[in-house]
């Protein structure tokens, strides 16, 4: 008996979601700004995949279904990254030492 693909992409999928939903919220606060700086990496190779999703295809269509899906995750990884960044940033400036 053979297992549809669609089905089979599909539990992958679904049990993706939960292992990287125990696994985010098992993090303790401290290793938090490690994992964001991890996820910004993997952001910054799906704006790659995006860049040459965006630019296939033929030259003489800019509106194929490719280059505005690529377009679009190009813009949602930036904001993804730019986030992760200040996220980032704001959790190292609660480890720094306060001035008096």
């Amino acid at each position: 008996m053979e297992i549809d693909p669609f089905i089979f992409r599909l539990s992958i999928f679904i049990l993706s979601i939960f292992i990287g939903y125990y696994v985010v919220w098992s993090v303790t606060p401290s290793l938090h700004t490690p994992l964001m700086s991890v996820t910004n990496a993997i952001s910054s190779v799906i704006i790659v995949g995006a860049i040459i999703a965006a630019l296939a295809g033929s030259s003489s269509n800019i509106f194929e279904k490719s280059n505005i899906f690529g377009f679009l995750a190009i813009i949602l990884a930036a904001v993804n990254i730019f986030g992760g960044f200040l996220v980032t940033q704001r959790m190292l400036q609660m480890y720094k030492k306060k001035k008096k």
